[in-house]
């Protein structure tokens, strides 16, 4: 019995120790930073062609003890890849084909971040400016990139290896043919009820496939887990399942905006080869 009290004792003891002051303070005298994600990579792709902005979210983290004040953070931007042997442990787009982007013209971030008053967590903010983004469908797109690299200051210093020190962003305004085949792994597009393929009519699909949600979020949520919320995964490139849908809710929008005599300069005035070819989804002895 009394060795019994006596290891329950050194037990109350020994907890009583590490439960005040031990809980992943690591060292209290200097408190680090770091980035807990790998490249980030953002497309305007086939958000609506109004939407000119973006922020992407660079997300960081704080190792050390929480402030009750806020506290800033430093970081540089660079124009270079970092050495070899660091590239090989960062993720990296697989294409080469790259610009290094300008700030102050395709991007901007604040000079001044802030982790707030305690929180472990921060974020550094880049505004991108899709009017800046050069290329397009027939010649290519540009991709643009540049490094986040995190700085010591008064507040924190960077902390881990230094692949925890730096992040790759990069973004482009791409709108490439969808990854939709067919039997013998061809890329498809389904002409006869979209018309020839333009990255305009992507955009338009997209925006009228999700305002679907509006009016049927039951049908819409099935319809994202079998095509992808972008659309990204359509068998054989053909909506036959939800064909009455599509046809009633979607088509029939694109069918409208496309014959418009309204939007027909704002569309060339985007587009200047666009093909005003969408098929009426009503059209022919099988319609619904």
């Amino acid at each position: 019995m009394k060795a019994t009290r006596l290891i329950a004792i050194a037990l109350t003891v020994f907890a009583a120790s590490c439960s005040e002051n031990d809980y992943l303070t690591y060292d209290s005298g200097e408190n680090g930073i770091y980035f807990n994600h790998d490249t980030l990579v953002f497309s305007f792709s086939v958000l609506p062609v109004d939407s000119l902005t973006h922020v992407i979210k660079v997300p960081v983290s704080v190792m050390g003890t929480m402030s009750t004040e806020p506290r800033t953070f430093a970081y540089s931007i660079e124009c270079s890849m970092p050495s070899d042997s660091l590239c090989k442990l960062i993720y990296t787009p697989e294409n080469k084909d790259f610009t290094w982007a300008e700030e102050g013209v395709q991007y901007t971030v604040p000079q001044e971040v802030t982790i707030p008053a305690g929180a472990t967590e921060g974020i550094i903010p880049v505004t991108i400016y899709r009017s800046q983004l050069k290329g397009n469908y027939s010649d290519g797109y540009i991709h643009y990139r540049f490094i986040i690299r995190l700085k010591p200051n008064d507040s924190f210093t960077p902390t881990l290896s230094e692949k925890d020190q730096i992040r790759i962003v990069q973004f482009d305004n791409a709108i490439d043919q969808p990854a939709w085949y067919d039997a013998y792994g061809e890329k498809v597009w389904y002409k006869p009820e979209l018309g020839e393929w333009h990255p305009y009519k992507l955009i338009k699909l997209v925006e009228y496939f999700h305002a679907v949600k509006d009016v049927l979020p039951e049908t819409y949520v099935k319809m994202v887990r079998l095509y992808g919320e972008n659309l990204e995964n359509v068998p054989y490139g053909d909506f036959h399942v939800y064909r009455t849908i599509f046809r009633k809710y979607i088509y029939s929008k694109m069918y409208e905006h496309f014959n418009d005599p309204a939007n027909r300069e704002a569309i060339l005035s985007l587009y200047p080869d666009f093909i005003f070819d969408f098929p009426d989804p009503f059209a022919g002895e099988d319609a619904e």
